[in-house]
């Protein structure tokens, strides 16, 4: 890294541990509020409709072609464009605050579908038929193997795109910033306006630390939420460990031999 690398390194670090850079209405606690305020809104918006969806197109087979061309087809839209185009609208059309926060919400609710829809599609296709089977021989209706069967065994598929939309959406949020909406990409987009590049750097090294630091959450949720059967877990806790007496016994019995 060049000087002046490490001199924005250097400053960003500075202009982080400034106290008075985390209080107040554009202080970083504040806009980290608002960042996961945005990212966990949009979030929990694409998982009521992506995995209802992807459970339904998996359970019973039908409009499978459905999962990969919408999937495609939003992962293709672009993120900017979208949310200026959508912002525009928005200020023609409503109000208030509603007119720059629906279409943000909207452009990360679009990046969040793909990757819940697909894995819970994926993940629910993927359930051994003998399970279904013998889930209906138990009596159990079409919705009671779909809810205690299906969906507890596609679950390590389904966190894994929950965690990917995370990933995506914590990141994307930033450009929110571009239409005067708060978060860390507030410090992006002014620090590019005033020439504070130190601002520029620390406001991109919250945004990583937050996206780093949400994907670890999300992964011990998924820790207890997840079967241990599924994850291998059961089996190394019923699997003893080898005692001293075990190996010399194997020891002695490999020097028998001829």
């Amino acid at each position: 890294m060049g000087p002046g690398g490490e001199g924005q390194v250097s400053g960003a670090w500075t202009w982080l541990t400034d106290p008075a850079n985390w209080s107040g209405t554009g202080g970083v606690w504040n806009r980290l509020l608002q960042h996961l305020g945005y990212s966990l809104l949009a979030l929990a918006i694409a998982l009521a409709i992506a995995l209802p969806l992807g459970a339904l197109i998996g359970h019973t087979g039908r409009l499978t072609g459905l999962v990969s061309g919408v999937a495609n087809a939003l992962r293709a839209l672009p993120s900017l464009g979208l949310l200026i185009l959508l912002a525009l609208w928005g200020l023609h059309t409503f109000k208030g605050d509603i007119a720059l926060l629906g279409p943000a919400i909207a452009v990360l609710v679009i990046l969040a579908v793909p990757p819940i829809l697909s894995n819970t599609y994926a993940g629910i296709a993927n359930v051994d038929p003998a399970a279904r089977d013998a889930a209906r021989g138990m009596g159990m209706t079409g919705s009671q193997v779909l809810l205690r069967v299906e969906l507890p065994v596609a679950l390590p598929l389904i966190m894994s795109g929950l965690r990917s939309a995370f990933l995506q959406v914590v990141a994307t949020a930033t450009i929110a910033a571009v239409v005067a909406l708060g978060g860390f990409g507030r410090y992006v987009i002014d620090g590019l306006a005033q020439q504070n590049y130190s601002m520029m750097v620390a406001g991109a090294f919250l945004v990583a630390v937050l996206a780093v630091l949400g994907d670890r959450i999300l992964a011990v949720i998924g820790h207890f939420v997840i079967s241990p059967g599924l994850t291998g877990r059961a089996e190394r806790r019923r699997k003893p460990a080898a005692t001293t007496a075990d190996l010399v016994v194997a020891r002695g019995e490999t020097a028998d031999r001829p």
